[in-house]
């Protein structure tokens, strides 16, 4: 993709937030004074954030991705070539972050019916992502697919993820019994040094490998090897997708509120999280852009929901993301948000030129309800229906603002993901909460080891047994 200056310029997303403020929704929205009084707040998150770029004892080498991989992505460049000639699918195996990131690239910026083009119209090998252990799913993957001719990403920074190992115990059992060398099909996304898949590579002689900085966290590591890769094999420009992420870390430099996007979108957001707005809504109008809710409700969940404070003081902080679809959840979820709690902020994803129009021919013009829409387009009846609900929304009092893209391309892309990554930064620094850990998942993951029978998690597993459930409440 040639990125010219002015080119940037066209394609930089902006965030309207008119429809948050008090002068559109009246009592119910938010005044340039509160604003003003969260100003010093925001500065300060903001110094936090920035002082604190690149400290990987505090998981934020996410901030530096945009600039210092080069040589990783010259890299990921070759092995993408090779495995485009060499493979029929790629198959991430992967959870969570290892798995919604490079899940939401590939619908983003991909043909929404890749896998059933044709293979001289597809860029590369057919592209899936495993990221449950629902043994049907596992099984039906492998009706579709011959492992003999998949490549397979194993992403894991431990090497100790329950699910991913599942799934690759399975696939190398398949690939062994088939009489394929493992580290032939196989790539590891892991930890440099330590982990299993550092032991598991050695065993095998040395299996390509890609490295998660200890820096990154799941949620944080698309711009990271962990989706670099998928999205290269895929035929992505990976260089203009992190030059997109640069280009949004320029924008957001100012610690002036007015001035830097992610930081009103998480002043915004703290404000009405402060007055009982518990409920976030992203909702795109495209579908290449749905599954960046997907990733997103990771992102702000994991991220902001936390019960205690820096200092040791509990909190219980934290919003939930909820996943909408426009069109398609105008008829479904709506109606809920115009005339239901007034507990929400909704997110728009809006999109400015789609990469196909599709016009609507004239028909039915003895039926008016019908021939109106003769002579439009999709994309004029779409973006329609993304101002008509906005509007709805904002008639009735409901907090709600729009991230503009300009396209859905690489450089867009980029820049919303760490936009949303920054507004995180920023919303979790004015908790004064530990963005980047996951406690309450851990604990979650600790239980499942007893349950299993994991040496080390006896006692556990005792009270596990203890608190099964009770008969008495079974009906």
């Amino acid at each position: 993709m040639k990125l010219t200056d002015e080119r940037r310029k066209e394609l930089r997303i902006t965030l309207d937030y008119t429809n948050m403020t008090d002068k559109y929704l009246g009592g119910k929205g938010i005044s340039e004074k509160t604003i003003s009084a969260h100003k010093k707040l925001a500065k300060n998150a903001h110094a936090y954030v920035n002082s604190n770029r690149g400290k990987d004892e505090l998981f934020m080498g996410w901030t530096e991705l945009p600039y210092n991989q080069s040589e990783i992505v010259a890299d990921i460049l070759t092995t993408a070539k090779v495995i485009r000639r060499s493979f029929d699918a790629f198959v991430v195996l992967g959870i969570g972050g290892s798995a919604l990131g490079p899940s939401m690239a590939f619908n983003a910026l991909c043909h929404l019916h890749y896998n059933d083009l044709p293979k001289s119209k597809r860029k590369g090998p057919k592209f899936y992502v495993e990221d449950n252990v629902d043994p049907v799913r596992m099984k039906e993957l492998l009706d579709v697919i011959d492992v003999e001719r998949t490549c397979f990403n194993v992403i894991s920074k431990s090497g100790a993820t329950s699910e991913t190992m599942a799934q690759y115990l399975i696939i190398s059992d398949l690939l062994k019994k088939a009489g394929v060398n493992i580290r032939e099909n196989v790539i590891f996304t892991t930890d440099a040094k330590r982990g299993n898949l550092v032991k598991i590579s050695r065993e095998l002689g040395g299996v390509k490998s890609y490295v998660l900085s200890d820096g990154v966290g799941g949620r944080f590591s698309e711009l990271s090897p962990v989706g670099l890769l998928p999205a290269a094999v895929c035929g992505i420009d990976i260089k203009a997708l992190l030059k997109g992420a640069a280009f949004m870390d320029k924008l957001c430099k100012s610690s002036d509120v007015y001035k830097n996007p992610a930081l009103m979108a998480a002043t915004l957001q703290y404000i009405a999280m402060q007055d009982g707005k518990n409920i976030g809504v992203l909702m795109p109008y495209s579908d290449n852009l749905r599954y960046v809710s997907d990733w997103y409700a990771q992102l702000w969940a994991e991220s902001l929901g936390k019960n205690v404070t820096l200092d040791g003081k509990p909190c219980h902080v934290g919003q939930t993301p909820v996943k909408a679809l426009g069109v398609t959840d105008q008829h479904s979820q709506v109606q809920l948000y115009t005339e239901g709690p007034f507990d929400k902020v909704v997110t728009f994803l809006s999109v400015g030129s789609y990469k196909e129009k599709t016009p609507i021919p004239h028909g039915c013009e003895n039926i008016p309800d019908v021939a109106f829409l003769g002579g439009h387009t999709m994309e004029e009846l779409i973006q329609a229906e993304n101002k008509a609900t906005a509007y709805a929304l904002t008639k009735a009092g409901r907090l709600n603002y729009t991230i503009n893209l300009p396209e859905v391309n690489e450089f867009t892309l980029g820049q919303l993901l760490f936009f949303f990554e920054l507004q995180t930064a920023y919303a979790g620094a004015m908790f004064n909460i530990d963005t980047f850990n996951q406690p309450g998942v851990e604990a979650g993951k600790k239980a499942t080891f007893a349950l299993l029978g994991k040496p080390g998690y006896e006692l556990q597993r005792s009270d596990l047994e203890k608190a099964s459930s009770d008969p008495d409440y079974i009906i």
